[in-house]
């Protein structure tokens, strides 16, 4: 892997403790000492303890955002979409307003402020919690269908695909013993993707193809927090619209199953039977989820290429780079050029 990025000291090495401190302060917080960094890559993310309680929060949670990766505005639809689902009384976690807004600047970083939720990792394999789940992401998407995001990127081919594999390539990331197998098999699963409007760059304006709407777009289980029943807000509810974009509702289906196909279809089932309860589910969308996991799959390799220089990546994915991770991407590539060219799955 080039290493030549690697060669300036990264912006978080100046988020220090103390740093953190001043800017909870410099929106009239003050932490008691305690604070715990939370589990995030792509931000920086900080459980802190007040002094006093603000608005019954004895805690909060403090997300610094990377820097130069969302404009103001950008983040400002995250942050309008979030307080749009607290306002329909769906178990979303919004930021604070301090001073009136969401979002805050200090030394350089743009930080929100949101209240301490707990919850533990939903049971996925059970069927009663899919449904639940599901009738969850539907009072979601039915937010989200009430207007478009206007200046957050969408998730399609031009985005997580072919931005990321020009920039791979320009900046020399991929091993050049597999890079020739790596760009064919790329390019064929593209050509296998373009062939669904919904997730070209332009789609046509056409009410009868698939629709794009507001998404959660990063919904795994590790992105839901389950409150047992009998308590207060028992179900689920999610901690981060950090990947909020436009695209196909499925989107944020795929990522919660796993297993074999039978069991996928029983998981799928499940979500399906409980998100058409109070919303109707294009059957059409199911052929899109393989083909957003090879969107996936493309987008993540420049994901992990760009933040390189950031000391917490090398440390955590020190596999990445190597001859043998761009030899694994090839044969994953193949992989899904299958599965796309396969039956999809039916709920």
């Amino acid at each position: 892997m080039n290493q030549t990025s690697l060669s300036h000291v990264h912006p978080y090495t100046a988020l220090t403790p103390d740093v953190v401190q001043d800017a909870l302060a410099s929106v009239g917080l003050w932490g008691d000492g305690r604070m715990t960094a939370l589990n995030s890559f792509e931000n920086r993310v900080y459980q802190i303890h007040l002094e006093s309680p603000h608005e019954g929060h004895a805690q909060v949670v403090a997300k610094f955002y990377r820097p130069e990766r969302w404009s103001d505005a950008q983040i400002g639809e995250e942050h309008a979409f979030a307080e749009a689902l607290a306002a329909a009384e769906i178990p979303a976690v919004p930021p604070l307003r301090l001073g009136g807004k969401t979002l805050h600047h200090f030394n350089g970083f743009s930080f929100a402020v949101s209240p301490r939720r707990g919850g533990r990792r939903p049971e996925l394999d059970q069927m009663e919690v899919q449904e639940w789940i599901g009738r969850f992401l539907a009072r979601i998407h039915n937010v989200g269908a009430q207007q478009p995001f206007v200046v957050r990127p969408a998730l399609d081919l031009a985005n997580f695909a072919q931005e990321p594999r020009d920039w791979l390539l320009q900046h020399h990331m991929v091993a050049p013993e597999v890079q020739s197998a790596w760009r064919a098999s790329l390019e064929e699963a593209l050509a296998l993707i373009e062939a669904h409007p919904c997730l070209r760059p332009q789609p046509p304006a056409d009410p009868d193809q698939i629709q794009r709407i507001r998404l959660h777009g990063d919904c795994h289980p590790g992105n839901i927090l389950w409150t047992p029943e009998g308590n207060p807000g028992a179900g689920p509810h999610f901690v981060d619209l950090d990947d909020a974009r436009m695209g196909p509702a499925v989107q944020d289906f795929w990522m919660l199953l796993s297993g074999d196909r039978r069991q996928q279809t029983q998981q799928l089932g499940a979500l399906i039977d409980g998100y058409e309860e109070l919303r109707p589910f294009d059957r059409r969308e199911l052929a899109l989820i393989e083909p957003l996991r090879t969107l996936r799959l493309i987008h993540y390799s420049a994901w992990l290429a760009r933040r390189w220089e950031d000391p917490t990546f090398p440390i955590n994915f020190p596999w990445f780079g190597s001859r043998d991770y761009w030899q694994g991407q090839v044969d994953m590539l193949v992989e899904q050029i299958e599965e796309m060219q396969n039956a999809p799955l039916v709920a």
